[in-house]
């Protein structure tokens, strides 16, 4: 009896230690992660998001597998934070379709932790799985990265994955059609507008995304520029491109716009005015 009860107080010990170390990693990199309420600077933050990347993956690997809430948040942070490391600051190809690849594992992770999801994917296959998951953030990181990483490995892009990221998307718009920043619908125009009619693209459809992502929220300037570049351009229509880069401008000079979304927003307006000097049918927008 006394030994039994030394193994249950030990095990309780260890599931406390693993729980204030776990926690604490987490809450340091949160701490580092975050970007609103102080100060932004774009130069400057890619120091604290890599840092913040290495403590939640050092967070993971003390957290116990039955502690799925926890594991779940830790790797929808960690696809977040990869994707958005290739984006604003990697540049070599090698790089960024690595951190593509860390951030689609990681967001399929969290997809999995759900058991209705694995069994869907067992039974039905994997896109069935995407078509029916409920995780509306894990979905939208994990078509997000992949989608990016299918750019760098066309073979898995023509087997069906391009489909995949059509199937996240799709579902992530029915589940929360809001998150961040109207992003599933800004994700799905940008989908269809640049990929071919016979890997699921349709221009034409792509517009009604993007109106509405700026409709959820009008503070995301990248909702307009995406609009402008992916939609407006190709389709000839210099005065629907030059009024959304306008709009995106003027957005940005105020400051508590831009700093709804201090990453995406500065991303954003860095192509702003590159585009401006370059509208469909020549000349720069006044």
């Amino acid at each position: 009896m006394k030994r039994s009860l030394t193994l249950v107080c030990c095990a309780v010990l260890g599931q406390l230690a693993w729980g204030q170390a776990g926690l604490d990693l987490v809450s340091a990199g949160d701490a580092l992660y975050n970007r609103w309420g102080v100060p932004f600077e774009l130069a400057t933050y890619r120091a604290q998001l890599t840092q913040a990347l290495e403590l939640w993956e050092r967070a993971l690997d003390v957290i116990p597998a039955e502690e799925t809430q926890v594991r779940d948040q830790v790797l929808v942070r960690l696809s977040r934070g990869y994707f958005e490391l290739a984006e604003a600051y990697l540049a070599v190809p090698k790089e960024k379709e690595e951190a593509y690849r860390k951030g689609k594992d990681y967001a399929l992770a969290a997809l999995r932790l759900d058991p209705e999801f694995a069994r869907i994917e067992k039974e039905q296959g994997h896109r069935a799985a995407l078509s029916q998951a409920s995780h509306a953030a894990a979905l939208f990181w994990y078509g997000n990265n992949l989608g990016r990483w299918l750019s760098y490995n066309w073979f898995q892009a023509l087997a069906g994955g391009t489909r995949d990221v059509l199937a996240c998307f799709t579902r992530a718009v029915e589940l929360d059609e809001a998150y961040w920043g109207g992003g599933p619908r800004r994700a799905l125009g940008n989908f269809l507008a640049q990929t071919p009619g016979f890997l699921g693209g349709d221009l034409d459809a792509a517009a009604w995304e993007f109106a509405r992502a700026i409709e959820l929220d009008p503070n995301f300037i990248q909702n307009y520029v995406d609009y402008a570049e992916v939609y407006a351009k190709p389709r000839g229509d210099r005065a629907l491109y030059c009024q959304l880069l306008g709009r995106a401008a003027e957005l940005a000079a105020q400051e508590a716009v831009f700093t709804a979304w201090p990453l995406y927003n500065a991303l954003a307006l860095a192509r702003v005015d590159k585009l401006m000097a370059s509208p469909p049918g020549g000349g720069a927008c006044k």
